[in-house]
């Protein structure tokens, strides 16, 4: 294996160029922007950033696009980008001032330099950014967006404190704060020095600027440690490097090294995954491709894990993904039209899909009544008690996934999961202590829903979808922190109890008032049913700071009424 290093801004050119490609065996980009805003972070102080991994060949390897534009190939040969695409695109879309392509959107990575940020580095890992994702769901399934917890003072402040940030519209206007592709697109000062009020070479902010600016640009120079594989080896020799490299640097998760295997000897079968997953993102559901191939396991195997996967043959593979597909047809439209479930966000675990599709598919898509209603009502208990949550969510999918494989009835998932749980039904004390993260509150969004629950200002029914920042919706603390801060905990005033769903606009004009001052008006103007499609006692005595925990009580045990009764029964 031949060694090599090469710079930041000539790999850059590479990609641009077309010189370097990406094979079919590699994920996709998955990078957010708070990790590109941290790989700047390490680079601009000249920290470590691992190797970069290459082969060239002459080999007619099946290719996938990178997420940045890039011209046609003009070489003979090809090298083949193994290791760093997460590194290297981003830094392209950085440095290009280019989008990239994330499951087929196209969005810019948008960061900004502090002019002032302080000499030593200041870690603050616990801010959470703005503008990072179109979609409103997070890698924890996160629901909807919260109220603002922090002052813009105290945010700014937080900002203050680091060197680069994911742009926000607020902090551009700041003068201090420039946009990072900007930078790169020139080698003149000038324009970012006059934003930032300075005039003159004597001023004394003029140099550090400068010195700051220029170190920012010298990331282009930053150079990688390239290793080279022989141009003798072959695709599926290369393949198994790439699987045996990742797997003893735990880099990438078994999906991943999953998907390299099976395009090895399936070739040009990345497309084919990746045009059903788009198919199934324009229906709502935008899934992560690991989950459909967790699927694809499932049915060529009758088990989720990827640890055969070498084994199988093309044929199998073939025949399992289209059984698969039509599996997960079948699942998505259960969620759908008998759930209700019309989002990934309202999931505990999207494991609940392999579930439902090879349930489908073992009853050949034919169900009874009896057994459409039963299977609606594991699927709702399984997602409001966090089944695939706890644990090892693998083997409880596998537990599942065996007793369906042995012709079991629904009434044997249901027995699981009694077993896992003990009784199904949610009490108002299983509520008590849970927030906003936990599976119950997607449960609590459904059965609200369901209810009739409306906005408390435009009338529109609770949604996800909603167009417009103003309707967008939020989760509301009945009683604000604000109001709770000087006698509860951050915990306790975070209890799903005091949380409802209003939209952004409802919540700004609610801002920190306390319930026993808005919610009264609401009552006369919209009646007691726009309350209790939510829960939430009228009560005045309840409505009280003094009276909050008796008013967590009361509510607990009417979310928990609610919920029962969206969820049904086995019987």
């Amino acid at each position: 294996m031949a060694k090599a290093e090469a710079s930041v801004e000539e790999l850059v050119s590479m990609i641009e160029r077309g010189e370097l490609r990406l094979p079919e065996m590699q994920r996709q980009y998955v990078w957010r922007s708070t990790r590109v805003r941290d790989l700047l972070d390490s680079l601009y102080r000249g920290y470590p950033s691992g190797a970069i991994l290459l082969w060239e060949t002459d080999e007619a390897v099946p290719l996938q696009a990178f997420a940045v534009s890039q011209s046609t190939n003009p070489y003979q040969s090809t090298r083949l980008l193994l290791d760093g695409q997460q590194r290297l695109t981003s830094l392209s879309a950085v440095i290009r001032g280019e989008p990239v392509s994330v499951r087929g959107r196209r969005r810019p990575i948008d960061l900004l330099f502090n002019l002032e940020h302080p000499d030593q580095l200041a870690v603050v890992t616990e801010v959470e950014e703005n503008g990072d994702d179109e979609d409103e769901t997070d890698d924890d399934g996160e629901l909807i967006g919260d109220e603002a917890d922090s002052t813009e003072d105290e945010l700014l402040k937080r900002f203050n404190r680091m060197t680069f940030v994911v742009a926000t519209r607020k902090l551009e206007q700041l003068p201090h704060w420039v946009k990072v592709s900007e930078v790169f697109k020139t080698d003149n000062d000038a324009p970012f020095l006059k934003r930032a009020g300075i005039s003159g070479f004597d001023d004394p902010r003029y140099e550090k600027y400068s010195q700051r600016l220029a170190r920012l640009r010298g990331i282009r120079k930053y150079v990688y440690r390239m290793d080279v594989l022989e141009r003798t080896l072959s695709y599926d020799e290369v393949t198994e490097i790439f699987v045996r490299v990742n797997s003893l640097g735990a880099k990438l998760r078994s999906s991943d090294l999953a998907l390299a295997q099976i395009t090895a000897k399936w070739r040009h079968s990345l497309q084919i995954f990746l045009d059903f997953q788009h198919a199934c993102a324009k229906t709502g559901f935008d899934l992560d491709l690991g989950l459909y191939l967790k699927n694809l396991m499932a049915f060529a195997t009758g088990q989720s894990r990827f640890l055969t996967v070498g084994s199988l043959t093309v044929g199998v593979l073939q025949k399992a993904w289209k059984e698969a597909c039509e599996g997960m047809e079948f699942a998505l439209n259960f969620l759908r039209s008998n759930l209700g479930i019309d989002s990934p966000a309202l999931l505990s675990s999207p494991f609940l899909l392999v579930v439902l599709a090879y349930f489908g598919h073992s009853r050949n898509y034919a169900l009874s009544n009896d057994e459409a209603r039963q299977l609606r009502y594991w699927a709702l208990a399984a997602n409001a008690k966090g089944r695939f949550s706890r644990g090892s969510s693998e083997t409880i999918l596998d537990q599942d996934l065996a007793s369906i494989r042995q012709g079991g009835a629904v009434s044997e998932l249901i027995d699981r999961l009694r077993l896992q749980f003990g009784r199904l039904d949610i009490t108002a004390e299983e509520l008590e202590g849970r927030n906003q993260r936990s599976a119950l509150f997607k449960t609590m969004f459904l059965a609200f829903r369901a209810a009739g629950a409306k906005d408390w200002r435009s009338n529109l029914t609770i949604a996800l979808d909603h167009s417009g920042a103003q309707h967008r919706l939020q989760f509301h603390h009945i009683f604000p922190k604000a109001v709770l801060k000087s006698s509860f905990t951050a915990r306790e005033a975070d209890d799903i109890a005091n949380l409802a769903f209003i939209s952004g606009k409802t919540n700004r004009a609610i801002s920190d008032k306390a319930p026993a001052t808005y919610l009264p008006p609401l009552v006369e103007q919209l009646g007691e049913a726009a309350l209790a499609a939510q829960c939430i006692p009228a009560e005045a005595s309840l409505l009280e700071v003094e009276s909050y925990k008796a008013f967590l009580l009361e509510r607990h045990k009417r979310i928990a009424a609610a919920l029962n009764a969206f969820v049904g029964s086995a019987d």
